[in-house]
Order: structure tokens, then sequence, then C-alpha cells
């Protein structure tokens, strides 16, 4: 017999409909699963915002603060998808209510933040799970199969970047992500924080690393009103940009290897060019999330001019077969959000955490703070659990 559990949604950005979207497609590829999500209520400040929402998605009921959420006993799991800054007080406040909680990372604004709300989700006995979506793509998973398997050796050094240009424009209106109590980090929040998970997922945890920090664009226009996305505001008040664009990292992680993180909000001629490559003693291994469902791969024992082939994801990795029937047919970004949305829906009805948790999201949060503080310093420091 299917339960019905009844799902809300906090926050009705793009993020926000991409969890939606995610709900309602994730029983077409997982039939199997023993819940079947209603979506119940969505919660939105912004004027207009929820009921649009209700309207074209079906949520039962709207809200403009999202306390109503907390308390609704129709309400047994959450999506939490709001602005940086309120992710600890809402995702504390919804496990203290004893829903269980799906939430974008990076989970607050330091890793205070991810331990507060993994600490409330961990006393109220919920599951809960975080938005680290590139972890889910087939070939990724490939990838770290491949890596501990030893068949490119022992892991000499990785190379992660992720670099857009979703703040590249001079008019890019100055929303709370650029601001330091609302978006925290920057850049580091928003696009290192997937490179961190990316590298503890594949190669484990980082023991020490140092970093660099920029602010390309000091000076951007206030918006004249609420904004999703990445909205332009051409003309507006000027204010000044309080957070990083830009970090770049050397990383020492605990098994020996070596590694380096980039990210950037400012690339121009860059859009979502995120990727990872592993060298091993014995061979490589390579992924463009442009090229999402590609591995580029050299093993052998050849060593010099050893080549690279391609290798396509298919059937026999990760979640592909919920969504494709042979290799080399495409994925693509949505997927990984409804394969997130079934790994948090079998945790709630098996009470067993799949996917990241928000142990994960802490993790990442401290290679985050550890990259700010070695910034400001401009030496070397360890990322210590639990600091």
């Amino acid at each position: 017999m299917v339960d019905v559990l009844g799902v809300a949604v906090v926050g009705f950005g793009w993020m926000g409909r991409v969890h939606t979207q995610a709900y309602a497609r994730v029983r077409h590829h997982y039939p199997q699963l023993p819940l079947r999500p209603e979506l119940v209520a969505v919660a939105d400040e912004v004027p207009g915002r929820a009921e649009a929402a209700a309207e074209q998605f079906g949520f039962a009921s709207t809200a403009r603060d999202w306390r109503e959420v907390a308390a609704d006993p129709r309400v047994r799991a959450v999506s939490v998808t709001a602005p940086n800054f309120l992710h600890r007080e809402i995702g504390v406040a919804m496990a203290e209510a004893g829903k269980h909680l799906w939430i974008e990372k990076p989970v607050g604004l330091s890793a205070e933040d991810a331990r507060a709300v993994a600490g409330a989700v961990a006393a109220a006995g919920v599951q809960g799970a975080v938005g680290f979506n590139y972890r889910n793509a087939p070939a990724v998973e490939a990838a770290r199969d491949l890596i501990a398997s030893g068949e490119i050796g022992t892991v000499t050094h990785v190379r992660i970047r992720l670099f857009s240009d979703y703040a590249a424009h001079p008019e890019s209106a100055l929303t709370w992500r650029y601001e330091r109590q609302r978006g925290g980090s920057g850049v580091l929040g928003d696009l290192a924080s997937h490179g961190a998970d990316l590298a503890r997922f594949l190669l484990g945890d980082i023991a020490s690393l140092t970093a660099d920090t920029a602010v390309f664009l000091p000076w951007r226009a206030r918006p004249a009103a609420a904004t999703a996305g990445h909205a332009r505001a051409a003309g507006g008040e000027p204010g000044p940009v309080e957070n990083e664009d830009y970090v770049g990292c050397l990383l020492r992680f605990a098994s020996g290897a070596r590694g380096v993180l980039e990210a950037s909000r400012v690339s121009v001629g860059e859009q979502n060019a995120y990727g990872f490559e592993v060298h091993g003693t014995r061979g490589a291994v390579f992924w463009d999330f442009r090229r999402m469902n590609e591995l580029g791969v050299s093993r052998g024992t050849s060593y010099q001019d050893q080549p690279v082939c391609t290798v396509y994801a298919g059937p026999g990795h990760g979640e592909f077969a919920a969504f494709q029937p042979g290799a080399a047919n495409a994925m693509g970004y949505d997927d990984l959000k409804v394969v997130e949305a079934y790994r948090f829906l079998r945790s709630v009805a098996e009470g067993t955490p799949y996917g990241a948790t928000l142990r994960d999201a802490v993790r990442a949060a401290e290679v985050l703070d550890a990259m700010a503080r070695s910034a400001a310093s401009g030496s070397w420091v360890d990322v210590d659990a639990g600091a």
C-alpha cells in the first residue's frame, strides 16, 4: 500500500520550482517508491508568488509566512529553497516541528549554521537531505566507483572547477546573494560548496587548504522590486558587493592526494562550466557537467601516451536505468533533482539515510569556513571537523 506524504515547499524561486517538479515526477521514474508525495502547501513572502505556484502545480494551500507551514499538521516533509540566510531558522524550526527536511545547500551562512540544522534533524529523529545534486549524475557515481576500484591506481591529484557568468554582467541586480549577512561568502557558498562536496564524494576528506578570494565587480545596482534568479537592475542606486566573486584553493586530502578547486561567478564566456579531472598513478578520469552523461577515462599500463576513451553513462551507472533504457541517452539537470527527491523520500520511507545528508552539508561548510580563514590569513589552515 502506498502512503501519502504531505509535502510543502518554502521559497518559490527557480529552485522551489525544481523541487516541486521533482516531487511531481518522482513516482513516474520510481513506481516502487512506497510514498506518494502530495503537494500540500507552498510559502513565499513575495506577494502573489505562492498563489501562482498553487495555480500552476496544484498546491492545496498557500502562505506568506513559512511558520504557517511549520504549524500545519498535514505537512510531513518540507523542501527549503529560501535564501541562504534563512536556512538555519527555517531548517531548525521544521525539524523541531517533526517535518522531514530537504534543504538546499549551503545550509546557512557557516558551518555553525549547518551544524545547528543537522543537530535539530538528529534530535527530532527526522530525515534530512541536502541539495548537492551534481553527485547524483550517473557518470559522477561511475567515476567514484572507478576511482575506488583502483583502476586508475592511487589518486595523486584532482582539479575541480566551477565557472559561470551569471554575475558577470555589470548591471546584475544587487540581490541578497551579494550581501554578507544574507548571502554569506558569495561564490564560496553558491558554487564552491558543490566543489567541496564533489571533492569529498570522490576522494574523501580534505585535511588542509590554502585559498585566495577576490571581488572583481565591487558595485551593483539595487533592484526596485522583488527578483528571481539573476535579474538585472540597470539604473538602480549602486551599492557595494560584500562577498566573493572568485575563489582559488589548493587542497591536501587526508589520503595524501593534492587538489585544486576554483570557482567564479563572473567568468565571461563560461556557462555552467563545472567538472573535475582526477589523476592517478595508472590513469585518469574526466567529467564535464555540460556533457553530463559522459566520462573521459584513461586506464591501462602505458603510462606515457596512454589514450583517453569516452564512456557513456548507461543503465549500470547510478540511477540511470530509472530514466533511460540504454547508454548515451541523455539525462538532464532536472533529472538529478528527481534522483535527489527519490533518495530523500526513500530515506523517509525506510528511516535510513540515502544520498547527501546534513552531515555532508556540515563537512562541506567546514571546508568553506577553512577557505575563508585561509583567504583572510594568507596561510595554510587545517579543515577541522567540529571546529
